[in-house]
């Protein structure tokens, strides 16, 4: 066969012929793309109602990839998270899958979708998408970068920014404005009571648990410290908080079930201790002793006690005001008090590395010099449940006071140099966190699919004869544990990912708050709260010759572990 050739005009991929026949079509652009639909939704978004739904994104995304013959290589759904967070689970898959070289191209309803921080936005759309031969597409915006950049998509991260700043802050308004009414918020009520039912926000003494709150103030009260308090508890088989929210509510079940029944009365220094501070048992209640350091960044800081919400009289008292204030007393004299006129100035900072318990400071008086250690509290209580996790007193504030030192002298130096160094060990720090976690998540999200399907084959034998109801029942409740477990241990590590998210703002905070301690001679309880989150001791490691190495690890405020 002959064919006639004659002028075509190629117009998008569509050939119009002037004269002469054609019997084979063929476009320009014949690049595939495969695509990545990414839809998410944050419970703020929810309240837009239908229209930012998932259901609804993936409709539009969908038709809009079948009528722009766009390969659909998967979805990448986010429900439920935030788009100032950039750590989200199927975000973080879809890279992962644009590095496999699985994907080049995105497409999202609009800007907003793919995040609402503007920086980090227009870091992708605008320097990673283009670098890994990305095409980015926003259908509503009218942003497809096939087209060239959008000067107006720098200026709608901007706005969808700015949502998300007044969302932030209309959050914050209503939760002051029930501050001020006293409402209790928590997830639980604190032991000792219970929610009540008929008015929300309120607390009621609960009459079977209020002789626990009772007997750990008056044991304080005639003088026994945290620790002693702590091994009368466990001792005496006293249930925590915890088992008695397991045994109510069958919450906690990645903790309790299955658990030996020592775990039910495994009572903490830590546990004691907040209790006995804890304004709730007069009656008062205290909000807003933390929060997140911004919109963007959700790890949780410490708050002054001048910005704390305190409303008295809320609900009836456990503790007498003169009770806890006697408590409080003999607390603060405990702390002041010792026989060489020492403070202890890493009190709440230094902690065990393998139990996560406090290190507890202790005095060597046999020899001819004394000088003070650190032990792991969890070995020290005559339980035996950790190692010793030994220290010096000395040269722990040796190797600290050195570090504080070297981080001074290099604030002072080149505040610039010191802050691209910190952004580099952070990242390095959270992608290496960030691969165990993902693995962890991974895994757990396969076995939580595998005990659904399971469930559900089981519901079905159940349901036709092939197994019994005595079977079916025992095999339920050890199913659904193992729900409850991973459904637990999905949402921590979800959690956890969030949390490791590092930002430039965070790094330069600590810079700030080092150059306020030119060149430190001493260190006091100020200084290393200020500028240290916590240390954490391992156990020391002894060789053949005799010598002794140990690890510390030391935490700083708002940018974790650097050195």
């Amino acid at each position: 066969m002959i064919y006639l050739y004659q002028r075509v005009l190629y117009k998008r991929g569509l050939f119009l012929l002037e004269g002469g026949f054609l019997t084979v079509k063929q476009p320009y652009n014949t690049t595939i793309y495969n695509t990545a639909l990414y839809l998410r939704l944050s419970r703020d978004d929810e309240l837009q109602g239908e229209s930012g739904s998932i259901q609804t994104q993936r409709m539009m995304l969908r038709q809009y990839a079948a009528e722009h013959g766009l390969t659909v290589v998967d979805e990448y759904i986010d429900d439920g998270w935030s788009g100032t967070n950039f750590e989200r689970p199927s975000f973080q898959r879809m890279i992962d899958d644009i590095e496999d070289g699985k994907i080049n191209c995105v497409v999202t309803k609009d800007l907003s979708r793919l995040g609402r921080n503007y920086i980090l936005t227009g870091q992708y759309t605008e320097i990673y998408f283009p670098s890994k031969g990305v095409r980015y597409i926003a259908i509503n915006d009218n942003v497809d970068t096939i087209n060239g950049e959008s000067e107006l998509a720098p200026f709608l991260n901007i706005l969808n920014e700015m949502h998300a700043r007044q969302t932030s802050k209309k959050v914050k308004a209503a939760m002051h404005t029930r501050f001020a009414n006293g409402a209790h918020y928590g997830a639980y009520a604190p032991l000792g009571y219970v929610k009540d039912p008929d008015k929300k926000g309120h607390l009621l003494i609960d009459p079977e648990t209020r002789w626990i709150v009772e007997k750990i103030f008056d044991l304080a009260v005639h003088g026994r410290g945290a620790a002693s308090i702590t091994r009368i508890l466990v001792e005496e088989k006293v249930p925590t908080p915890g088992w008695l929210n397991y045994e109510r509510y069958g919450t906690f079940a990645n903790i309790y079930a299955g658990a030996p029944a020592e775990k039910a009365y495994a009572w903490t220094i830590a546990q004691v201790k907040s209790i006995l501070k804890e304004e709730t048992y007069i009656g008062h209640s205290v909000h807003n002793k933390q929060s997140n350091i911004s919109f963007k960044n959700k790890k949780k800081v410490r708050k002054p006690q001048e910005e704390w919400y305190r409303v008295e009289n809320t609900h009836e008292a456990i503790i007498s005001e003169e009770v806890f204030q006697k408590v409080q007393e003999l607390i603060a004299s405990r702390r002041r008090k010792r026989r060489n006129g020492t403070t202890q100035i890493f009190a709440g900072l230094i902690k065990c590395a393998d139990c996560g318990w406090s290190l507890a400071y202790g005095e060597n008086k046999q020899n001819k010099n004394p000088y003070g250690y650190y032990h792991c509290s969890k070995n020290g209580q005559g339980l035996r449940q950790c190692s010793m996790h030994y220290i010096r007193y000395d040269v722990l504030y040796a190797y600290v006071l050195a570090r504080l030192q070297y981080w001074s002298m290099l604030a002072q130096k080149d505040e610039d140099k010191l802050l691209k160094r910190l952004l580099n060990v952070s990242d390095r720090e959270r992608n290496s966190a960030k691969k165990k976690q993902a693995a962890e998540l991974k895994k757990a999200e396969k076995r939580k699919a595998e005990v659904d399907g399971l469930f559900a084959k089981m519901y079905e034998d159940w349901s036709a004869g092939r197994i019994t109801e005595y079977n079916f029942n025992m095999l339920s409740e050890k199913y659904q544990n193992e729900q409850k477990e991973l459904e637990t241990k999905i949402r921590q590590l979800h959690e956890m990912m969030e949390a490791a998210v590092q930002t430039a703002a965070d790094a330069e905070k600590w810079i700030a708050l080092m150059k306020q301690y030119v060149n430190p001679v001493e260190l006091t309880a100020e200084l290393l709260n200020t500028l240290i989150e916590r240390i954490t001791v391992h156990e020391a490691v002894k060789g053949e010759d005799g010598s002794r190495e140990q690890e510390v690890e030391i935490y700083y405020r708002f940018i974790g572990k650097i050195d």
